[in-house]
């Protein structure tokens, strides 16, 4: 008896390997496959902006780093004693302008020279509901899409849901831009399975179903991007509540590493995945916390595993193994 609904996915052209740049944008579900790459070794740069969620803030995002938007204090607004950017999360808030600005245009530029040799961006788009400022809004053009609230009152927004042709426009013309900026680069879209319950189970789901549509259009037209399937993993294939964390909203860890080893399927060829195996191994041993460290067997344990991290650090010389090759030795000699 089967208990949930595989499906097969679609490969892509190109698979990503260690030597990749790989820069990484949107929703939360974007930092938990982040932090997966970054822990076996990819060269990742994932959020510059902080968690978005919507297709206007993302684009916004990505254009802004291509111009290499100067920010400056008239583009922020003060509220709760913190000065914020209604185009960034609010960890790139701050007590001070000055302090909010540094984080702000110190990442963007740091993301600018990243894309421009970037082999991969991968989008994560996890609501088409957009909240714009009103006229009761501090210091901003009314209008404007915010990315993040940031506590801020609600009479201060107007919430509307994209239509499928503004999500299209909107993320076509990002497209048209980030292919003039880098001609190289390689689109990967995925549609979050978190849940925004916060606008009701109905009004989730007219979401995602626009951003879904919106996304296949944009490949049935350019067939250059490649849609990885996360969302139908959690919703169609797993398809059980025993996969959500106690809010009901966001996938727990089974559900998401169900969804990791099936990117690693369809994005992943048998060398990578051979050496992310070689890589976990490491991991493993680097976080081992033993009960006797100054035991014989236990530098001897450690001693093996430099052995293997230096072998593979030789092989794999674009690998960055240096913290761990530094603690399997100092450990040995102490």
């Amino acid at each position: 008896m089967k208990f949930h609904y595989e499906f097969d996915i679609k490969k892509i052209q190109q698979p990503i390997n260690h030597q990749h740049k790989l820069l990484l944008i949107g929703s939360c579900f974007t930092e938990n496959i982040g932090e997966k790459l970054l822990k076996h070794q990819f060269n990742v740069l994932q959020n510059p902006n902080g968690i978005l969620f919507n297709p206007v803030s993302v684009s916004e995002a990505i254009i802004n780093i291509i111009d290499q938007k100067k920010y400056t204090a008239e583009d922020l607004f003060q509220h709760n004693e913190t000065w914020h950017s209604w185009q960034h999360h609010s960890r790139y808030s701050g007590i001070t302008a000055e302090d909010a600005l540094h984080k702000i245009n110190t990442s963007t530029e740091e993301a600018h020279d990243y894309l421009k040799k970037a082999d991969y961006l991968l989008i994560t788009l996890g609501s088409a509901w957009v909240y714009t400022l009103t006229e009761k809004a501090a210091n901003t053009t009314i209008g404007t899409v915010a990315a993040n609230n940031h506590k801020a009152p609600a009479d201060w927004f107007l919430r509307k849901l994209m239509r499928v042709d503004q999500v299209m426009v909107v993320l076509g013309t990002m497209l048209d831009k980030l292919g003039a900026f880098n001609p190289n680069i390689k689109v990967i879209f995925t549609i979050s399975p978190v849940r925004h319950l916060r606008e009701g189970v109905i009004d989730n789901n007219r979401s995602k179903a626009v951003l879904i549509q919106a996304v296949h259009e944009l490949n049935d037209r350019l067939g250059k991007l490649y849609y990885f399937p996360a969302y139908e993993l959690v919703i169609d294939d797993l398809r059980d509540y025993r996969f959500y964390a106690e809010d009901l909203v966001h996938p727990n860890y089974a559900a998401t590493e169900y969804v990791w080893n099936k990117f690693i399927d369809a994005c992943m060829n048998e060398e990578t995945k051979i050496l992310m195996k070689q890589i976990a191994e490491i991991n493993l041993a680097f976080q081992h916390k033993p009960f006797n460290p100054n035991t014989e067997q236990h530098k001897k344990f450690l001693h093996s595993y430099f052995e293997k991290t230096k072998a593979l650090q030789e092989q794999y010389p674009y690998l960055n193994l240096s913290k761990e090759l530094e603690y399997f030795i100092s450990a040995t000699t102490k």
